[in-house]
């Protein structure tokens, strides 16, 4: 038995998020990251494999880095042959891109020390293969304030403002690493703004919620003292919107240094 680390990246247009779902459309199964990657690693294995996520990505979102390990019962694959072989029974819209050996005990969840997250904004008309993968906003955010904003969120703090109705997390709290935006250029030319936000967890839909909540609060001139009151405020009611989930990306899952627990 062997304990196999994947690192996973997929469109996450077509899927109904990461973890599997069989019962959700009247009784049957819908297209889930997971039972895709489980239904290649049967075709490997000729046994039913479970896959453990690092986390869940909501329907729409993206990732480049997500993280998931499984205990393999073949003993005969050299790990770096698992990269081909699970690519060989994936659609094109899911990739193996790495595959490690870890101990037996090792948990792609509960091992995790952090979670990076990206979620990508243009302004203007992006070009069509874009369309997927960008937030297009009616205008062009001040990079400035939305930073002066974003400072707000480093440190240990509760983050029920940006929780969705119907987590079901014990705490509401979590330590957050980092958080900041920055400019880059895309392949096409054009000026892409990245937010980037990092932390030991996620509630559900908080990285959309904080994102919409910064776009909306730049654009209608709010100052860092009232996202710093709405924020403390721990009342959803008085974030912003959601952003849509097309430009966010789990973009890297850290097993390095000392894991918080908050």
């Amino acid at each position: 038995m062997r304990n196999i680390l994947l690192t996973v990246s997929y469109d996450g247009t077509d899927f109904c998020g990461w973890q599997r779902q069989d019962k959700s459309d009247g009784g049957k199964p819908v297209r889930t990251v997971q039972a895709e990657i489980e239904n290649a690693l049967y075709k490997i294995h000729k046994t039913q494999v479970n896959l453990q996520g690092s986390g869940r990505t909501d329907s729409g979102v993206h990732a480049y880095g997500q993280a998931a390990n499984f205990l393999s019962p073949v003993d005969s694959i050299p790990v770096e042959k698992y990269v081909p072989a699970i690519n060989s029974f994936l659609p094109k819209d899911i990739r193996i891109l790495d595959a490690q050996e870890k101990p037996l005990d090792f948990s792609s969840r509960f091992n995790a020390v952090s979670r990076t997250y990206r979620y990508f904004i243009q302004a203007g008309v992006p070009c069509a293969s874009k369309t997927r993968y960008v937030w297009n906003v009616k205008h062009e955010p001040d990079i400035e304030k939305l930073n002066q904003m974003a400072q707000c969120l480093k440190g240990e703090i509760d983050f029920a403002t940006f929780t969705a109705a119907g987590d079901a997390s014990l705490s509401t709290k979590r330590f957050m690493y980092d958080a900041h935006f920055f400019w880059q250029e895309d392949f096409t030319g054009s000026k892409v703004l990245v937010f980037e936000i990092c932390a030991n967890a996620f509630l559900w839909k908080m990285v959309r919620s904080i994102t919409g909540t910064l776009i909306e609060f730049e654009r209608d001139n709010k100052d860092v003292s009232y996202f710093k009151e709405v924020l403390e405020s721990c009342d959803r009611k008085k974030a912003g919107p959601t952003a849509p989930p097309d430009g966010l990306f789990l973009w890297k899952v850290n097993f390095e240094g000392q894991r918080v627990h908050v």
